[in-house]
Parts: C-alpha cells; structure tokens; sequence
C-alpha cells in the first residue's frame, strides 16, 4: 500500500462564483498578440526592412530601414539603427542614424548618439548624448 493512497475520490475542485474564466478558442489563422510587457530584439540579431510594433519594443540589435509602431520604442546601448522611426515614444540609449518622429516623448539618454532630425512634443535630452541634427518641438496636433 502507497503512503499517498486514499480511499476518498477526488473531486474537481469549483471555481468560486465571479470567478470563471470562459474558455478562449484561437481563430484561424488568427495573429499572435505580443504579451504586454512587449517585446525585444536582442544583442546580435540584425533587420534589414522595416519593423511594425503595437504596444512596447526593446531593440538591442541591428535594424536597418523603418520603425513603425503607435507604442513605446526603447533602443539599447548596444542597438545600431539606420533609419526612419515613428513612435509615440522614443528613448534612446544606443546609436541611430535616421530622423525621430514621437507623437509624445524623445529621450536622449547618456551615452546615445543621434545623427538625425526630431520631431516630437516633448525632449530630454541628457547629458553627455551626442545629437547631431536638429530639433522640432511642437505640442500634439
């Protein structure tokens, strides 16, 4: 006889009341939704084309051509992007070589190098960044 053996059967345990959750049947061909904390494009993975974004991306890599998204756009220290970005919200660690167009915030974070033109409604830039360009501070349209 096992030391874990019972003679009473087990039941299904019940979920309190309010708390059924009813089950999720995924459609066909139905889009993976990134969970929202967001994603990441690590160290050592390089784009070449464009890069479409809802909610939130890290970018630690190599990207070269368009960034697009209605989110949050984090690049790394160690990203290198060549290109275009359109964001709600842009903060900058690593090096890009391209224009930013945030529809909220710009970041230029210590350390960063921009060569590139910014459009944005609001932008800190911290010290010891590098901003090669100009500066196009305008309140949401």
């Amino acid at each position: 006889m096992s030391i874990f053996s019972s003679n009473r059967k087990s039941e299904p345990p019940t979920p309190a009341r309010g708390s059924e959750t009813p089950a999720v049947t995924p459609e066909p061909n139905a889009t993976e939704v990134m969970p929202p904390s967001g994603g990441v494009l690590s160290r050592g993975v390089s784009i070449k084309g464009s890069v479409k974004f809802r909610s939130e991306l890290l970018i630690d890599g190599e990207v070269e051509g368009e960034i697009n998204s209605t989110g949050t756009l984090t690049i790394g220290e160690h990203a290198r992007i060549r290109g275009e970005i359109k964001a709600k919200s842009v903060q900058v660690r690593g090096a890009v070589e391209g224009n930013i167009f945030a529809t909220e915030h710009c970041q230029l974070q210590a350390g960063c190098t921009l060569r590139g033109d910014i459009v944005a409604p609001r932008l800190v830039v911290d010290e010891n960044a590098t901003f090669l360009g100009s500066a196009k501070i305008a309140p949401k349209n």
